[in-house]
């Protein structure tokens, strides 16, 4: 009776075949980093929408209350560069677009399953957001250091102590600016991040494949 027993239990363990096993804890390393791709993405996505959100009021505040230079009492003065500003909006709005995308071909399962597709934006959609995420910034502080010209930010900072009843707030603008501006300095290294993961998970899924057991078809099947 113990014979059996054991004759069984040999059985069993011979079962279990070691690439199997290999191939099982490759798989489970590739969803732990699809995984932490996936959350730094949606990471990088409310960032995104923030900095297009706050940067877009405040744009939208001065097109609201801006006044040609023969009203007395204007509210900005005639030398402003909005440039800055609108470099943020479209930066932005290409983290966002970017970021929607690989996470509808991430979570999505009938695009998932466009392998080819997939594959490719899990790398491609971090780069095009860390490429204008860093473009943005550039252009940003490239104009910003301007000493003649006033910007949104640079105006509604110097006059965010002014109790306002109407439109436009300033320092709610000021706020507003600098949210934009420090969440946009913030998302260079989430983006650096998620490009860097994607890499490493681009390079996994290609060890995977080559870690795939290969049955020969003539193996027996052990009976249950």
């Amino acid at each position: 009776m113990s014979s059996e027993n054991k004759g069984l239990g040999l059985t069993t363990y011979s079962e279990v075949d070691p690439q199997d096993l290999h191939y099982q804890k490759h798989l489970k390393k590739v969803r732990l980093v699809d995984a932490a791709r996936v959350g730094l993405t949606l990471l990088a996505l409310l960032c995104g929408f923030t900095v297009l959100g706050t940067s877009a009021d405040t744009l939208a505040a001065y097109n609201s209350t801006h006044l040609s230079g023969d009203f007395h009492l204007p509210l900005w003065p005639d030398q402003f560069d909005l440039r800055p500003t609108i470099a943020l909006v479209v930066g932005s709005c290409i983290v966002v677009l970017a970021n929607v995308v690989s996470l509808l071909f991430s979570k999505v399962q009938v695009l998932r399953n466009q392998k080819i597709v997939h594959t490719s934006l899990t790398f491609v959609a971090p780069f095009v957001s860390f490429t204008g995420v860093m473009i943005s910034m550039i252009f940003f502080y490239a104009i910003n250091a301007s000493t003649t010209d006033d910007t949104l930010q640079s105006w509604s900072c110097q006059w965010g102590f002014a109790n306002m009843s109407a439109r436009p707030h300033f320092g709610t603008l000021c706020n507003e600016s600098r949210t934009a501006l420090y969440l946009s300095v913030i998302l260079v290294p989430v983006e650096l991040v998620v490009l860097t993961v994607a890499g490493y998970q681009s390079m996994l899924e290609r060890k995977s494949i080559g870690a795939r057991p290969f049955r020969k078809s003539g193996s027996p099947v052990p009976s249950s």
